[in-house]
Formats: C-alpha cells, sequence, structure tokens
C-alpha cells in the first residue's frame, strides 16, 4: 500500500513538471527595448497593472542600461497613477538614490510631490480642485509633498517642472497655515488658551506671508484676554492694527469695549 501511494504521488509530480514546462512565455525572448515599448503602451491604455509587471521584469533581466534605468523612473509614476502610493514614493525615492546625477532626477523628486499633494488617503482631490480643502485634512502627506517640491526647487532651480512645483508649494503653505489656525481655534473653543497661543506663534513663526497671519494675531489676542494678560493682548492688537488695519478681529475687540463703555 505504501509502495502504491509513492508510486501515485511520483506520477502527479511528473505530470505537474509536464504542464509547467509546457506554459508559454510570450516575453521570453524580449529585448529590452521590447519590453519598454510594451510597459509605454500599456501605459497609454491605462493598464497599469501590466506596465508595472513589464517595467519589473525588464529591471529583473536586463538590470543596467539606460532602458532599465528608465524603466525604475516610469515604474514610479505607474504605481502613482495605479494608486499605489507608497510603492510610488518608494520607487522615486530609490531612483533619486541610485542616480542623483541623472538628468531625470528632478522629476523624481516632482513625482515624489505630486503623490503626496494627491495623496486621495491624506489630501484628497485634485490640483486646485473644486471641493477639496487642504486645510481640513491630516497634513502629513502635506508636509511631505512640500518638503519634496521644496527639495526640487532648491536642487533644480532651472528644472522643467520648477513653476508648477512653485504653484503647489505656495498653496500646500496656505493650506498648512489654515489647519494650523483651525486647530488653535479648535483649543481656544475648549478653554486650552496656552494651546491656541502656542499654534496661533507657530503661525507667525512659520507662515508669515500667508493670510493667516491675521488669524494668528485675532486668536492670540483673544487667548491673551481670556487669560487675563492684557499687555499681551494689546501687544498682539497693535501688531494686528498695523498689519490688518480692517481685520474683523479689532471691530469685535472695539464692539466689547464700546459695551463695556
Amino acid at each position: 500500500m505504501r509502495l502504491q501511494k509513492n508510486l501515485i504521488v511520483g506520477v502527479i509530480i511528473l505530470l505537474s513538471g509536464a504542464c509547467a514546462s509546457t506554459e508559454y512565455d510570450p516575453t521570453k525572448n524580449w529585448t529590452p527595448e521590447q519590453f519598454y515599448r510594451e510597459a509605454k503602451q500599456a501605459m497609454a491604455t491605462g493598464n497599469y497593472e501590466t506596465a508595472i509587471k513589464h517595467y519589473e521584469t525588464l529591471e529583473a533581466r536586463y538590470p543596467y542600461g539606460r532602458y532599465a534605468e528608465q524603466a525604475q523612473l516610469e515604474i514610479a509614476y505607474a504605481y502613482y497613477k495605479n494608486e499605489e502610493p507608497e510603492l510610488a514614493v518608494s520607487a522615486a525615492d530609490r531612483f533619486i538614490r541610485l542616480h542623483p546625477t541623472h538628468p531625470n532626477t528632478d522629476y523624481a523628486y516632482y513625482l515624489k510631490g505630486l503623490v503626496r499633494f494627491n495623496d486621495r488617503g491624506s489630501i484628497i482631490g485634485r490640483w486646485m480642485g473644486a471641493g477639496s480643502d487642504l486645510s481640513d485634512r491630516d497634513p502629513r502627506a502635506a508636509k511631505e509633498a512640500y518638503k519634496a517640491f521644496k527639495d526640487l526647487l532648491e536642487r533644480y532651480p532651472n528644472s522643467r517642472y520648477a513653476r508648477d512645483a512653485g504653484g503647489r508649494l505656495l498653496y500646500l503653505v496656505d493650506s498648512m497655515a489654515k489647519h494650523e489656525i483651525k486647530v488653535a481655534r479648535f483649543y481656544y473653543e475648549r478653554e486650552a488658551y496656552v494651546a491656541a497661543v502656542n499654534r496661533s506663534k507657530y503661525v507667525l513663526e512659520h507662515f508669515q506671508r500667508t493670510p493667516s497671519v491675521e488669524d494668528a494675531l485675532g486668536v492670540q489676542a483673544m487667548a491673551y484676554k481670556k487669560m487675563g494678560l492684557e499687555q499681551l493682548m494689546r501687544d498682539s492688537l497693535r501688531v494686528l492694527k498695523k498689519n490688518f488695519p480692517k481685520s474683523r478681529y479689532l471691530k469685535e475687540f472695539a464692539k466689547v469695549a464700546d459695551s463695556k463703555g
């Protein structure tokens, strides 16, 4: 019985091996150029998974040369289009690490920023898209996008992607400032006045050229008033009046003063 069982198992293994040997691999004799061409065609038709597979196989079989280098970069974009942001950023970082002087390394930085800028899990929405407010989202992805775009502008100021990156960078700065103000107001409404002041100061120190500076000074003044720190409140109002003479916060303080008078 044992011998019979072993014979059956042996036959199954032989049959399995025979089946595997008859499997046809259409890419078996493909050249690097053919892998690259087929991957680009798959990208053009929106078949991102196939494109990724071709790029991966290209690099595995032909790890050296310009086609392998280009595949390492373009697979990052394929991951991005296939809605796999972590893999896209990882691929871009790998390309930057392996090819710091490559003519297209600026694109790797730009793509990193673009992936995080459009990260559906954290930022949501497209560039200046309707219905999306970055300040309402988790700022982690926004900060990572900011860093990537900033690195691009500092390292490659003449890059073809610099102008677009610069515009996105300004939008990110404004959105991050708004996020800090929302957090400051959150603390203020819950009577956590010290925390509200600290958030306001952060905006004043790091986002000086954004419209949120007015809100930071206003929230800071209100928090100081609640804490009974009259001199600090007056200092905040003085700076607010100098820079934003028509601020709604000044009007609110004026109303309070009039009602007391």
